[in-house]
């Protein structure tokens, strides 16, 4: 395992919830990571964000990790979920909600409710 593996292993193991994105969920720098970024926030959920364009062995080594070659990529419980499109589609389906409860992430049941009101 590489050095930057073994790293991103250790983010993706001890957070419940890391979102790799490009920015930080402060500020965002691309439109993919605001938009998950953005979701996760408005539900209230905790999670440590990893900010790809200040590490290039990251930016690359988590698209190897993953075997998913686009950013921002969310992990829930070590496990990875998706990129922007699946954690979009998740969310508005209740898809995202069911995975929290499944894996005893909190997040504000209302706001997701919300979210997809306001798509619909």
């Amino acid at each position: 395992m590489s050095d930057v593996t073994t790293r991103i292993q250790e983010i993706v193991d001890t957070a419940d919830v890391v979102l790799f994105m490009k920015g930080s969920k402060e500020m965002p720098q691309c439109g993919f990571s605001s938009r998950v970024a953005g979701v996760l926030n408005y539900m209230g959920v905790d999670y440590r964000d990893v900010n790809v364009l200040a590490d290039e062995a990251v930016r690359q080594g988590i698209k190897e990790f993953s075997e998913w070659p686009t950013i921002p990529q969310l992990y829930v419980k070590g496990e990875f979920i998706g990129g922007c499109d699946i954690v979009t589609e998740m969310t508005l389906s209740g898809e995202l909600d069911q995975l929290f409860d499944q894996k005893g992430v909190g997040y504000d049941k209302d706001a997701a409710d919300k979210i997809r009101a306001a798509n619909a």
